[in-house]
C-alpha cells in the first residue's frame, strides 16, 4: 500500500513508522514542516532508505496514494494553550489540503488522528457509542478550542459520506520515546523516578486507558485493511487503570516516591477529566483487537526507559501528545 503520512515529525506518527518498518512493506511517504528533523531521526534510527522526505509543498495532487494519515497538531498542553484559537486553524489547513487531494482520488482512504476531546464533555463517567458531543457555547475556554478544532474537523468528514474517512480518537498514549517533559502525569513519573525526586499529584481519583504503540500499530493496520467506510472510532487498550494502581505499580516496580495532596497541582490544557477513556469499541467491528492492558503497556514502556540514561526527547509542534492528565512534581 502507497501511504502519506503528514505531520510525521509528530511523536505518535514516528512510533508507528518504526513499527511499519519492522513488520509491514508499505510504499510510505513522509511530509512534515521540518523536514530536515525528520531526516535527522531516520538516520539515528537507521531506516532513512524506507521512507522519502519532504515539507508540505511537495504533497499535490499528481502523486498516487492508497492512503493519506493526518498526524498534523499539537505536541503538549503548553503549545496548546499558547496558541489558543489558531488550533482552528492550523488543523483545518492541514485537513482541507487532504480533503483536496480526495476531491481528485476518490478511492484514496483518509485516516485523520483526532482526540478523545472531541467529546467536549467534562468526563465524570466514561463516554460511549451514545455519548453527544457538548459544546459550552455560551462560556467558551482556552481549553475548549483544541476539542473544537476535532469537532470541526470530524463534521467535514462526516458530510463526504461517500469518502472512505475515518476519525481515530487518541484519548491517551504512552512511548518511552515521547518528551517527558511536557506535564503530563506518566511524564511526571518518570522525571521524578529519573531525578531521585518526590512527585506531589492531586489525590482527585482517575481513570485512564493508555494505549501502546504497538497497539496503535495494530489499529492503523485494521483500519487500513477494513471495508472503506466514514466514520470515527474511539481508541482502547486490553484493561483500564486507575491512578492509584499507577501511583503504587511505579512505586513498586521503579521506584517511584509520591506524597498525595488534596487540592489540584497540575496544569491541564484540555480541561480535567477523570474518566477520560472510552468504552466505544466500534474499532472492533473494523478488524481490530487490542493486545496489551493499560498497565502492561506502561509497564513494557518504562523498562525501555529505566535501561537507557537520562536524555532529552526530540519534540515538534508536529507532535502529538494525548496523556489528557496533567500533573507537576
Amino acid at each position: 500500500m502507497r501511504i502519506a503520512i503528514l505531520g510525521a515529525t509528530s511523536q505518535i506518527a514516528r512510533d508507528l513508522l518504526l513499527s511499519f518498518s519492522a513488520q509491514d512493506d508499505h510504499d510510505i511517504l513522509l511530509y512534515a514542516r521540518r523536514p530536515e528533523a525528520l531526516t535527522s531521526w531516520l538516520h539515528e534510527h537507521e531506516i532513512q532508505d524506507r521512507y522519502p522526505v519532504a515539507g508540505f509543498s511537495a504533497f499535490v495532487v499528481e502523486e498516487q496514494f492508497d492512503a493519506i494519515i493526518n498526524f498534523v497538531g499539537v505536541g503538549n498542553p503548553v503549545q496548546t494553550a499558547a496558541l489558543g484559537i489558531a488550533i482552528i486553524k492550523l488543523t483545518s489547513e492541514f485537513d482541507e489540503l487532504a480533503l483536496r487531494y480526495l476531491s481528485h482520488h476518490p478511492r484514496c482512504r483518509y485516516l485523520f488522528l483526532s482526540s478523545g476531546a472531541v467529546y467536549g464533555t467534562g468526563f465524570d463517567k466514561p463516554v460511549d457509542e451514545q455519548t453527544r458531543a457538548e459544546v459550552p457555547i455560551n462560556q467558551m475556554q482556552s481549553h475548549d478550542w483544541y476539542a473544537l478544532a476535532k469537532l470541526q474537523a470530524e463534521c467535514r468528514h462526516r458530510a463526504l459520506s461517500d469518502q472512505a474517512i475515518i476519525d481515530i480518537r487518541v484519548f491517551n498514549y504512552f512511548s518511552a520515546s515521547q518528551d517527558m517533559t511536557t506535564r503530563f502525569l506518566m511524564g511526571d513519573i518518570v522525571c521524578a523516578i529519573q531525578d531521585n525526586a518526590v512527585l506531589h499529584t492531586s489525590s482527585d481519583y482517575m481513570v485512564r486507558d493508555y494505549l501502546h504503540p504497538s497497539d496503535f500499530h495494530r489499529m492503523i493496520t485494521a483500519l487500513l485493511l477494513a471495508p472503506p467506510t466514514n466514520t470515527a472510532v474511539d481508541c482502547y487498550s486490553k484493561a483500564l487503570i486507575d491512578k492509584p494502581t499507577l501511583l503504587i505499580t511505579m512505586q513498586e516496580k521503579f521506584g517511584l516516591r509520591f506524597d498525595m495532596v488534596p487540592v489540584t497541582t497540575g496544569f491541564n490544557a484540555t480541561g480535567k477529566k477523570p474518566h477520560y477513556y472510552s468504552l466505544n469499541r466500534r474499532a472492533g467491528r473494523l478488524g481490530y483487537e487490542p493486545e496489551l492492558t493499560s498497565l502492561e503497556g506502561l509497564c513494557r514502556e518504562m523498562n525501555i526507559i529505566m535501561s537507557k540514561p537520562k536524555q532529552s526527547v526530540f519534540s515538534s509542534t508536529d507532535t502529538k501528545n494525548t496523556d489528557g492528565a496533567r500533573a507537576r512534581k
